[in-house]
């Protein structure tokens, strides 16, 4: 609800091209053994130069690989293998392995944390980080609603609005549909990592 601050990080709806809906293909992108932070569902990654992914702490200068879907790990005090919806920090697995939604052309739904007006689509915006629920395993990012503007090096661009029973247009806290602002994905910056 729109009304209610009740942000949970970057939700995948579906993708850019006409029949684009999102059908859950990840791609599996190591997380250093005892990498220290949180990572929760909805959270964006990116990709570090020793080959693997850590939290993307961007907010208007993010450059992510892709959102956080979940992890696969064997549990260092259990010895099991362990299929987990957050990255607990500090969790020493030498097999650690993140899900990755990495589609550059990625829709996903998230909260703004205020109230964006119809004149805000088709703009850029920054990333709000906050800390995620270790207990749902969720993120609690959000947008970053004072910061809507056609600034081209904003990291996601708005595309839509949920506009329904629980959300409108100008609410409080607004739900939009996002995409990458172009060059700002990983896949699709010309520097590389």
């Amino acid at each position: 609800m729109s009304a209610t601050a009740t942000p949970m990080g970057a939700e995948p709806v579906g993708g850019l091209s006409a029949c684009g809906s999102f059908s859950g293909k990840v791609r599996h992108i190591k997380i250093a053994s005892g990498y220290a932070a949180n990572i929760f569902y909805g959270d964006f990654l990116k990709l570090v130069n020793t080959g693997t992914v850590e939290k993307d702490t961007g907010t208007a200068t993010a450059t992510p690989v892709g959102i956080f879907m979940g992890c696969f790990y064997t549990d260092p005090n259990t010895s099991q293998p362990t299929f987990n919806q957050s990255w607990p920090t500090g969790t020493v697995a030498s097999d650690a392995m993140a899900y990755v939604l990495d589609d550059p052309d990625a829709v996903f739904r998230m909260q703004a944390n205020g109230s964006l007006a119809q004149s805000t689509l088709g703009n850029n915006i920054a990333i709000v980080q906050t800390a995620g629920t270790v207990q749902a395993g969720r993120s609690k990012n959000s947008v970053n609603a004072s910061t809507a503007a056609t600034t081209n090096t904003l990291p996601l661009r708005i595309l839509e609005f949920m506009d329904g029973p629980d959300s409108t247009v100008g609410d409080a806290f607004t739900d939009v549909l996002l995409t990458y602002n172009a060059g700002m994905h990983q896949y699709r910056n010309a520097t590389g990592v």
